[in-house]
Formats: C-alpha cells, sequence, structure tokens
C-alpha cells in the first residue's frame, strides 16, 4: 500500500478506506510504504489497534524523518523498516532531513529492521558494505538488516546499475558477510538468487502473491511492486529473492515448492473462473 500522495483521503476518513480495503483483500501481511508513512503518523496510530483485531502483519517502511511513535511498541505484529542509502556522507545528502544523527534519535527504544539497497557506486569501494554493517549492527535498536540491489527499469541507464561484475561480487561478498554479522537476515540461498533472479513477474513468487495499491487506494500497480517495466533480469528484490530461494527448496519427490506453489496457482485461477461463469459476475483477483 502507498501512501505516497495521499490528497483525497485524511483523518478519519483515511482510516475508514484503508480499513475497507483491507477487508476486502483480507491480506496476511501489509505492508506500508511511501513516500514516507510517517507523514501520516496520526493516521496510522489508528489503524495499527484495528489491524492488530484482524490479526494482520504489519509492516511500515520508513525513513524515520521523525519520532516512531513510543506507543507502537505494544505491537508485536508490527515491523519498522527504515530505508538507508549507504553510508552516512552518501545518504545524508540523499535523504535529508533524515540524516543518520536523525534516524538515531528517532528510533531510539524501537527494534527495527534496515533495508538497504546497493549501488555500484557502493561496489566501488570494496569495504563499502562491511562499513555499513559495522555502523549499524552492533546497535541494541537493529533487529536485522536486509540489502537489495538496484533494480533499473528496462531500457534505463543510469550509474546505480551494477556490472554483472559487480554484481558477482556483491553476491560473493554479501555471502561472506553474513556469516560475520548474524543481523545481515538472509539466508546464503536468498543470496544466491541474485545470480539469475525470476525471468519475469509471472515468474516470480512474491510478484504472484502479493496485490499493491498506490495512494489512491483504488489503482493496483503491475507488474509488481516497482511498477512500470522492471528489468526483471537485473532485478535486486530482496523478498523476490527470499521467495525465489523457497521456490527452488525440494519439498519431496523432487518436487519444489515453486512448482507446488504453480500447480495451486492453476487451480485457484480455474475455481475462479468457473465460480464468475457460473454467477455472470467479475471477481478481482488479488
Amino acid at each position: 500500500m502507498n501512501l505516497r500522495d495521499l490528497a483525497d483521503y485524511k483523518s478519519d476518513e483515511l482510516v475508514r478506506e484503508v480499513l475497507r480495503l483491507v477487508d476486502e483483500h483480507r491480506p496476511l501481511h501489509l505492508s506500508i510504504v511511501g513516500g514516507d508513512p510517517l507523514v501520516r503518523y496520526r493516521e496510522l496510530s489508528a489503524l495499527l489497534p484495528e489491524l492488530r483485531k484482524r490479526d494482520i502483519f504489519v509492516q511500515i517502511v520508513t525513513s524515520a524523518f521523525r519520532q516512531i511513535p513510543p506507543e507502537w511498541k505494544q505491537y508485536p505484529k508490527l515491523g519498522i523498516v527504515v530505508s538507508i542509502d549507504g553510508l552516512q556522507p552518501e545518504h545524508d545528502v540523499r535523504r535529508k532531513p533524515a540524516t543518520y544523527d536523525r534516524i538515531l534519535q528517532n528510533i531510539s527504544g524501537h527494534k527495527i529492521t534496515i533495508h538497504c539497497t546497493i549501488t555500484a557506486q557502493m561496489m566501488h569501494d570494496e569495504t563499502y558494505l562491511q562499513r555499513f554493517l559495522e555502523f549499524w549492527t552492533p546497535k541494541n535498536e537493529i533487529r536485522k538488516v536486509w540489502m537489495s540491489i538496484f533494480t533499473p527499469q528496462i531500457g534505463e541507464r543510469c550509474a546505480e546499475i551494477l556490472s554483472p561484475a559487480e554484481r558477482q561480487t556483491c553476491i560473493t561478498e554479501l555471502r561472506r558477510l553474513r556469516a560475520l554479522y548474524p543481523k545481515l537476515d538472509m539466508h546464503d540461498a536468498q543470496i544466491r538468487e541474485f545470480a539469475n533472479p525470476p525471468a519475469s513477474p509471472a515468474e516470480c513468487i512474491f510478484a504472484q502473491t502479493t496485490t499493491t495499491i498506490s495512494a489512491d487506494l483504488k489503482t493496483e500497480i503491475v507488474p509488481c511492486q516497482l511498477g512500470g517495466k522492471p528489468d526483471c533480469s537485473q532485478c535486486g528484490c530482496v523478498a523476490s529473492m527470499g521467495m525465489a530461494a523457497v521456490g527452488h527448496h525440494r519439498v519431496a519427490f523432487g518436487v519444489t515448492a515453486g512448482q507446488l506453489f504453480n500447480i495451486s496457482s492453476k487451480i485457484g485461477r480455474n475455481l475462479r473462473q468457473l465460480r464468475s461463469g457460473n454467477s455472470g459476475e467479475v471477481h478481482q483477483t488479488a
């Protein structure tokens, strides 16, 4: 769910509309992203107890530009993810006013996840990722760290895109660092998926199992959370790699979890089509 440009809904109306959408889709996991959701921290504080009643795991992705409300610590199924763009000199330029100093103040007393997107500029320094982990992982507020790789759109040319050699170096370095820093919460199989990401959204289990709704609370973002025309051959989404690793796991008799998912998904689509045909109605697929 994207709260970047919520101009149509405010206060109680925003809370009602989000809950309406949640009750329509009935997710097990709800991620609220930005812009920055903390712009609407009052509405979030009203939403969280309602989502707790529905037993939904909620993840709020923020820059932590303002204090995270202390009362949010009471919600066991709330995860707070703070986006950090590398080491302090680079991050503070890109994310001001959400500087390192302000983040450290605003996460105090909470347990959070750090998410960093790796760019080509970072790979120019072979010590960069380790220095990033050396800074953040000792802090009590940090529960875990996730790292993605910058994902371009098809045909995009920009300085952030890793070359094939840099991508392989990054994979090797992450596999080394996960053994040194337990808070780097990325399984070895997940990291290895960066070398061969899903070829298309249709083959991406994460894309197939998520629905992304834009700020108007109506428009679905396709083909995945990245929107537009992402270059799947260079996908660096940490969630996509995690689900890909699960999909490649062999369950029994040589059958993978991904094959079971595809069979289940096909049966579900056929059942929905059958029900739609019998009722004469069109149903939205989730």
